[in-house]
């Protein structure tokens, strides 16, 4: 029977380590992948994860005069996830229904997905439809009672072959969002008056909306270059939503073939993004009353750099070498983040950099 028509098992390692400079956030994760052909148009996939974070990220609070450091809050958690794809190709459409829990000290969260891919034009064009749905439980030892927060993603794409070297992809995702949306390990700082004319700098909760609507476009081109051995694969995305955010998203990334067994991956990827409608470094100068509790109700503010006007650049090498054909894959990657704030008034100690490491394997039967 040739290869390409029997039944094949797949099991995969990956390491990665995500450390941020000046000993900030650290996040070492381990995954493990299990690929099941139950025949030759059923197939089962298995996927676990365990990660660790520890280290220190900003709470929200500004910098102290004469001082250019925002204030951290040391954080450490252990978060075990696994999911299970079961996907089945009839004459032309691929279904995969797919289940996932993600479990933190302080956070559950469990989803399920249902897509389709339909093959259409001498399999030249194919159509995807998908949906997901997500379930979260928040439960921070700072919440007065535990929190929960749905969230519905409904997506529409193509994909064209134009020739045997180049292809084109199209995606438009709509996404909604409701319930506990705030962080609530994120504060905002107020200068309040206790008595008259004595004013401290008070901290509050962040309160964001209990709701968030968002699009996203994606659009995607791969083109192969015989004649060099390599490959360009590039994409932008599009994303905006209610709460005032929109972002582009631009990556490139080049295929290199060196000799039969090793192929090269360098990539970059720019990111910029506007901030929030309720963006504030502090709240000072409004005429915002912060309540002790995130109602999900007006008047919303946060002060989390995620969602102030930045932008990020992700640069980065992977090597994929064959020790084994059709068999044995190892890969390493090495990447290099950095983030910078727009607006010229949120500090630049908030936003972090860092640097990427992945190594991983894969083996098939």
């Amino acid at each position: 029977m040739p290869r390409a028509a029997r039944p094949e098992d797949v099991v995969a390692y990956k390491f990665q380590s995500w450390q941020e400079d000046g000993g900030r956030i650290r996040v070492d994760a381990h995954y493990a992948l299990i690929e099941k052909d139950l025949g030759l148009e059923t197939k089962l996939k298995v996927t676990g994860l365990v990660d660790a974070i520890a280290g220190a990220t900003p709470n929200g609070q500004p910098a102290e005069d004469g001082s250019d450091q925002v204030p951290l809050s040391k954080l450490s958690d252990r978060r075990k996830a696994w999911s299970t794809d079961f996907s089945h190709q009839f004459k032309r459409i691929n279904l995969a229904l797919g289940y996932a829990v993600s479990r933190e000290s302080d956070y559950i969260s469990k989803g399920w997905s249902v897509n389709t891919l339909t093959d259409f034009n001498e399999k030249n064009t194919t159509l995807l439809l998908g949906y997901a749905r997500v379930d979260d439980d928040i439960t921070a030892r700072f919440l007065p009672a535990p929190r929960i927060k749905v969230g519905d993603d409904v997506v529409l794409g193509f994909t064209q072959l134009i020739n045997p070297r180049v292809s084109l992809t199209l995606n438009v995702t709509r996404g909604v969002a409701d319930g506990y949306l705030s962080d609530p390990y994120k504060i905002i700082q107020k200068n309040t008056e206790i008595f008259p004319g004595l004013f401290l700098p008070l901290t509050f909760p962040e309160n964001r909306p209990e709701k968030r609507s968002k699009w996203v476009a994606f659009s995607g081109a791969n083109v192969a270059f015989e004649n060099v051995k390599g490959a360009l694969d590039g994409s932008y995305r599009f994303y905006h939503d209610d709460w005032g955010v929109t972002s582009h998203a631009l990556a490139l990334e080049w295929f290199q073939n060196v000799g039969s067994r090793l192929v090269l991956r360098p990539a970059v990827r720019f990111y910029r993004q506007t901030a929030a409608d309720f963006y504030h470094v502090t709240l000072d100068g409004t005429s915002i009353v912060p309540g002790d509790d995130a109602s999900g109700l007006a008047p919303y503010y946060s002060a989390d750099y995620r969602l102030s006007e930045l932008d990020t650049l992700n640069a980065g090498l992977k090597a994929v070498w064959t020790i084994v054909p059709d068999r044995l894959v190892v890969d390493a990657t090495y990447e290099r983040y950095l983030m910078r704030g727009r607006d010229g008034k949120t500090s630049a100690s908030a936003y972090p950099d860092a640097n990427v490491f992945t190594v991983g394997g894969r083996f098939s039967w």
